[in-house]
């Protein structure tokens, strides 16, 4: 009899919180929502990570990510693929004053992909100038190209070369190449140690 009463009871309240009109509803809590007010839900790029304050990377924004672009107050995109940009990227990045810097490296696969020195080192002069931050690097899937100017950065950063080689492959997963990490082994980045001052990591 208890029980039955409680429920009659429950039912009561649950009754006295619904309603509102329109579409709201109001729970037995006493938070409110509407079906006409849904909210924006965001969807970062494949791939996306954060390198280091102020330094992100990623496979090829679309549209769909454009919202969460934006939480990112982005100032450039360092973006190294070869074809033109899209339109629509292109007005997104005006309509946020993001600049675009351009370094087209191939994508080809191995044995005949080929690596540019000189492209990477001077990609990386633009990572390395914090007036460029809040900076998102990309390629096409974040994988291999996107992967070289990291792990380059992190020879920069005096990581040793067993963790460089574990992050790329973290994002490279079975498309992991042996050329990408024996560049990464190779790279000297003695020329690009004056311009390591001015780079926000080495600010700790």
């Amino acid at each position: 009899m208890k029980l039955d009463m409680a429920l009659k009871e429950m039912g009561r309240q649950s009754e006295s919180y619904s309603g509102g009109g329109d579409g709201e509803i109001v729970d037995f809590y006493g938070f409110s929502s509407s079906s006409e007010e849904e909210e924006e839900l965001f969807v970062p790029p494949l791939n996306f990570s954060m390198v280091d304050v102020g330094v992100f990377r990623s496979g090829f924004p679309d549209v769909a990510n454009f919202g969460f672009l934006e939480t990112l107050k982005l100032r450039s995109i360092l973006y190294l693929c070869p074809e033109p940009y899209p339109e629509a990227n292109m007005g997104f990045l005006e309509e946020n004053g993001i600049r675009l810097f351009q370094f087209g490296m191939e994508g080809g696969k191995e044995p005949f992909v080929s690596i540019p020195d000189d492209t990477i080192r001077e990609a990386l002069k633009v990572v390395l100038d914090v007036r460029n931050h809040p900076l998102l690097i990309h390629c096409k899937r974040g994988k291999h190209r996107t992967g070289c100017v990291v792990g380059c950065l992190r020879k920069l950063q005096r990581w040793c070369l067993s963790s460089i080689f574990d992050e790329y492959q973290r994002f490279a997963a079975a498309k992991a190449r042996v050329s990408d990490q024996r560049f990464m082994e190779l790279f000297d980045v003695s020329s690009l140690k004056h311009l390591q001052s001015s780079l926000i990591f080495w600010k700790r």
